[in-house]
Parts: structure tokens; sequence; C-alpha cells
């Protein structure tokens, strides 16, 4: 058994991102969580909602997140 759950950290600090239909490439794991928090700390409705869905996936370190459920 791991001492640190997979899912706990990203196994690379590159994460590809879709949010409304746009995919980017970033080089920075960090800097992605950031920019989806801060996007989904300043928007409402659906837009609050796709962006909590990315950043949740994000924080659970998956490498491809996506808006779409």
């Amino acid at each position: 058994m791991l001492k640190t759950p997979e899912l706990a950290m990203p196994r690379t600090n590159e994460v590809t991102t879709v949010y409304k239909g746009k995919r980017e490439f970033w080089t920075d794991y960090e800097e992605a969580k950031a920019y989806f928090l801060e996007l989904m700390m300043s928007a409402d409705g659906e837009e609050h909602e796709r962006a909590e869905c990315v950043y949740i996936q994000l924080l659970h370190g998956l490498d491809d997140c996506s808006d779409e459920d």
C-alpha cells in the first residue's frame, strides 16, 4: 500500500483542461489550479459549476480535467 494515495499527488507537473469546449495544456499544475479557483470564485451560475468541476478534478490530481460530466 502506498503511503500517499495515488490521486493525492499529480504524477507530472503537466495537465490538460477542457473548459467551455476549449482545450488548454498547462505546464504548471499549480498555475492551473490557481486559475480555476479564481475563475470559480468570480463566476456565477453555470460558469461557476463548470469551473468548479475542473477545479475539483485538479484537486484530485487528474492529468485530464474537463467541465463535462
